[in-house]
């Protein structure tokens, strides 16, 4: 099965699947020197693994990682960095039953036939969110990597969900309320809407999509190598490589279809000596190349394709069609957990560059 490794100079390796014995990431292009523990790692598995809340599915799983390769009495050591978490709570009984009559929404169907049947198809196999985990795995080094040597930060939370929208809020309040509610929203009273909508579509055996919102502050100028490589379309690959992604917009995205270029173009001025514009329609990126201004991007989550409801589907062996109740824990929306997958995947990506660049040496530091 190709198309597990992405990354030219940061490289991840994704592997595992779903019900498999475990999933894990191969990090390789880290530079030496780099400070790394379990606990980085595991922080980042915290915020997004299953049997949080009501939001989320029940599936119990501790997603403690465990880094087999790639350091030595705490540092990156240069060499490869595996890491893996131990799949402990899959039932797989329910996709037994599910063989010959695809889910829809799912790639039940269209993984069959690429791979002939010989894949792994309990609870997704390897076309599950669980596979998340080795993004975020790959993404945690890499959000150390990026803070430690350029102070990047990256703030990602639930913009939209259910069609809810949350307004008012300012960076401060994204950063601060982003993890302290379980829809993991910026904006506190649209939190306790959208998770009441939430939880009225799981009792109705439906589900939710909605929309993530990244921004990458300390982003330098330079990032990006046009034209096949730019940043944007680097970020907009990574992210249609999650699960449930169907649309990914940077800046004004969409709604400058909606405006005249004298007003979607920024404008610039000089502030401390250096070059700046006013506003940020262009999300950070022109030319796909990173501009020093804040990048910004929204990414948009269809609805979670399992549900409790009813639906039709086609059962390949008896040649008809049938009624079909997906069994199993699910999500009734794939979007609060998202959130830190979108982190990691923008923080994928600008280490990526940052290394191609020149921006990162290989080396960190030299041991005294």
């Amino acid at each position: 099965m190709t198309g597990n490794i992405v990354g030219e100079r940061f490289v991840l390796a994704s592997f595992g699947e779903s019900h498999g014995k475990v999933v894990g990431a191969v990090i390789d292009g880290c530079p030496a020197g780099l400070k790394l523990s379990e606990e980085d790692i595991q922080r980042d598995l915290d915020l997004r693994k299953p049997g949080q809340s009501i939001v989320t599915t029940q599936r119990k799983e501790g997603d403690v990682v465990e880094i087999m390769s790639g350091t030595f009495r705490g540092n990156t050591t240069g060499a490869p960095i595996m890491m893996l978490i131990r799949n402990q709570d899959q039932d797989s009984r329910a996709y037994e039953a599910l063989v010959n009559t695809p889910r829809p929404g799912h790639a039940d169907a269209t993984s069959r036939a690429k791979y002939g049947g010989f894949n792994d198809y309990r609870g997704g196999g390897r076309f599950s969110g669980r596979i998340t985990a080795t993004f975020v795995m790959g993404g945690a080094v890499a959000k150390k990597l990026l803070r430690e040597t350029l102070g990047i930060e990256i703030i990602a939370y639930t913009s939209e969900l259910g069609g809810l929208k949350a307004e008012g809020f300012t960076l401060d309040d994204a950063r601060k309320n982003r993890y302290s509610n379980e829809v993991r929203s910026p904006d506190p009273r649209m939190a306790e809407e959208m998770k009441k909508k939430v939880i009225e579509m799981r009792g109705k055996g439906d589900s939710l999509g909605g929309v993530v919102e990244c921004v990458a502050l300390n982003v330098p100028e330079g990032l990006g190598e046009p034209v096949f490589g730019s940043l944007d379309s680097d970020l907009a690959r990574m992210a249609l490589s999650i699960p449930a992604v169907k649309g990914v917009e940077f800046g004004s995205g969409f709604s400058s279809t909606r405006l005249t270029g004298t007003q979607n173009n920024d404008l610039y001025s000089i502030r401390e000596g250096k070059l700046f514009s006013e506003t940020n329609n262009s999300g950070g990126i022109l030319g796909g190349i990173s501009s020093g201004m804040p990048v910004v991007y929204r990414i948009a989550f269809k609805p979670a394709a399992s549900v409790a409801a009813k639906q039709r589907t086609f059962d390949t062996a008896k040649n008809e069609e049938v009624d079909l109740v997906v069994p199993g824990r699910h999500d009734p929306t794939v979007v609060p957990r998202a959130v830190p997958v979108v982190e990691s995947v923008t923080a994928l990506v600008l280490a990526d560059h940052a290394i191609r660049g020149g921006f990162i040496a290989p080396v960190l530091k030299q041991v005294d």
